[in-house]
């Protein structure tokens, strides 16, 4: 877990996201920095000037909880609540935290509570939510005690969709999980702020929510983080609001009823960061079909980069003649044919029973080290938990991988063939996925290339 306070870690990651934005500018990428739509520009002027537009403007803002009482000053969002901690303004809690919510959000908040740490007598000018609303900013603390940080979750945290290994170390680091219970009001003081949240038993061996009459019970609390979903902020450009706080999207990531718009990330639902890359991806692939005024409204179920033998052939210079409609037999001679390859990029992972296991030996795992941050260490403390591979582990966990339907140019069916039909390519002619040939005079279909195949790439017969 990255966690939301600054480290040298996160400088380094900063630094590589730098880096990989340089590597964009530089294809010719043109920015414009300071540039807020429906303020500088509108979307009409868009496009006038754009053949398309993306949309990766993410989902930036924290969902309020919607209980009765949910507008205390010292109800915040998650969001908000890491941002402040992630831009060091601010540096300590006071009093009990209760933490909304069971996804890796909440996680976060809960771990980040537990660094932050609490300090007595806090002047109400330095109160935790004033900093987070941006009224105040603290300074380094002389001294802070472990603060005390609650989750509440109103399923059973058996369901909650964190990560097991994230709820497993808040757990490690002193943090209280309360399950089962559902919000039902936050209570307040006199001076409008919360002093309690109020919530039910919930019991979900139904499979559906079923409150416990009478079973409300009143946890005491100084600050109530919400960490219990994600928006986007659409100030300014409300048009594109979908409705649900995210942007409508159909399968092909185009914005329903705003052609020429697309979209992609959180902006259409938060999930992980490769999800994310994913869809960018295929949004591309969306906007190339429209600005060529291409149809097209389907796309495979799963769709991913397959390898393209003809396109690693063209980039050599080799691609095949055309075809000239005459010649029928000798193909493995002429050169409008390409032999030893079937595009079964179908096949996401060719099954064991295709596979030479013989070949591989069993080389253990490298794990990644997880570091043991206790209760007693965990106020200020910024190390990753989950440590990085040495580079000699990585290229090693790396070499384990089979190529599961891919030739690795092991020479196995060269020199395993009984006849010699198997052979190299020459290397005027050869290319990533045509590293052999067959000469089909020699060949008796004996399989024994298929059989020393390791990875399973080499398949008999003329398909089906």
């Amino acid at each position: 877990m990255a966690l939301d306070l600054p480290t040298q870690l996160d400088l380094a990651a900063r630094h590589v996201a730098a880096a990989e934005i340089k590597r964009i500018i530089d294809l010719g990428v043109e920015v414009r920095n300071n540039t807020r739509i429906g303020v500088d520009i509108t979307i009409e002027q868009l496009e006038k000037d754009f053949d398309a537009v993306f949309w990766g403007i993410g989902a930036q803002l924290g969902r309020p909880m919607q209980d009765p009482g949910a507008d205390a000053p010292n109800c915040i969002d998650g969001l908000s609540f890491l941002r402040a901690a992630n831009e060091g303004k601010l540096k300590y809690l006071s009093g009990r935290v209760l933490v909304i919510g069971g996804g890796d959000t909440a996680m976060d908040c809960a771990a980040a509570a537990r660094r932050l740490g609490s300090v007595e007598n806090v002047a109400s000018g330095d109160l935790p939510e004033n900093v987070v609303l941006g009224k105040a900013a603290h300074q380094e603390p002389a001294s802070r005690g472990p603060a005390d940080v609650v989750v509440v979750y109103r399923r059973p945290i058996s369901m909650a969709p964190a990560t097991k290994s994230e709820i497993e170390a808040i757990i490690e680091e002193g943090v209280v999980i309360r399950e089962a219970l559902a919000p039902v009001e936050v209570i307040k003081g006199d001076d409008g702020r919360a002093t309690a949240l109020r919530v039910i038993k919930a019991d979900w061996s139904s499979g559906e929510m079923v409150t416990e009459e009478g079973s409300e019970i009143d946890i005491e609390c100084s600050l109530i983080i919400g960490a219990t979903g994600q928006k986007s902020d659409f100030e300014n450009i409300g048009e594109m609001d979908g409705g649900k706080g995210w942007v409508d999207a159909d399968k092909l990531f185009r914005i329903k009823g705003k052609p020429g718009h697309f979209v992609g990330g959180d902006a259409v639902a938060p999930k992980l960061l490769t999800t994310a890359i994913g869809q960018g991806w295929k949004a591309a692939v969306s906007i190339d079909d429209y600005v060529q005024g291409i149809e097209n409204e389907r796309r495979p179920k799963v769709q991913v980069h397959h390898f393209d033998l003809m396109e690693k052939l063209r980039e050599a210079g080799l691609e095949p003649e055309e075809y000239n409609h005459a010649q029928t037999w000798g193909t493995a001679q002429s050169d409008f044919a390409v032999h030893n390859y079937e595009n079964r990029s179908s096949n996401d992972v060719m099954p064991a029973e295709s596979l030479f296991l013989g070949h591989f030996t069993h080389t253990p795992r490298r794990l990644r080290g997880r570091l043991e941050i206790g209760p007693d260490q965990v106020i200020g403390n910024t190390s990753e938990r989950l440590q990085a591979l040495s580079e000699e582990d990585a290229v090693a966990e790396a070499d384990r991988c089979m190529s599961c339907g891919i030739c690795f140019e092991c020479d196995n069916c060269v020199i395993y063939c009984p006849q010699d039909a198997v052979q190299r390519v020459k290397k005027d002619r050869r290319a990533m996925g045509r590293y052999v040939e067959t000469d089909y005079a020699k060949c008796i279909g004996c399989e024994i290339c298929m059989d020393v195949c390791p990875t399973g790439y080499i398949q008999m017969g003329l398909g089906e």
